[in-house]
């Protein structure tokens, strides 16, 4: 039974629907730059770049992967992954470990130092999540994950090693 007091939504069009997609990415361009900066303003005091902390993080969550893994986890190129890792090596914070299904491929893995060192970042951006002002609540947050998850989905085709191309 409906409560004649709550009109019905119609759900919106095609058209509808791209355009508040839009504000999305709005949104998602700007904020992505200034977390950027944000943490490369930290890099010094933490040691991390953008790069090398999402390398960290990465294996934090998923544990040992290749540097084709990881490329493809982030939608970033092996090239690139490769000098952040490089970069994470050469500062004792991840090593890489046989890798029984590809010879050629090494699996990457973090050091007690890497563990630690992102564990500290992400205990500073928790401090500073904890701050967001409004009153979300988780199913907003769900929301948000749902509807970034679709656009994720969208553009997954799109092969980050090969500019212009799609898979």
């Amino acid at each position: 039974m409906t409560n004649d007091r709550s009109p019905v939504l119609a759900p919106p069009s095609q058209d509808e629907l791209a355009e508040r997609l839009t504000e999305v990415f709005d949104l998602v361009g700007p904020l992505y730059r200034r977390v950027h900066r944000k943490v490369t303003e930290a890099a010094p005091t933490e040691g991390l770049s953008v790069g090398v902390r999402a390398v960290l993080d990465l294996l934090r969550t998923r544990g040992p992967m290749t540097v084709p893994q990881m490329g493809r986890a982030q939608a970033l190129s092996r090239q690139f992954v490769q000098r952040m890792v490089n970069d994470a090596a050469r500062h004792g914070l991840v090593e890489s470990a046989a890798n029984p299904a590809h010879r050629r491929s090494p699996l990457i893995r973090p050091t007690a130092a890497g563990r630690a060192a992102i564990d500290a970042v992400r205990a500073r951006e928790h401090a500073l999540l904890r701050r967001v002002d409004g009153e979300l609540a988780m199913a907003d947050i769900d929301a948000c994950l749902r509807v970034l998850g679709a656009l994720h989905a969208l553009f997954d085709d799109v092969d980050v090693d090969s500019p212009g191309t799609r898979r």
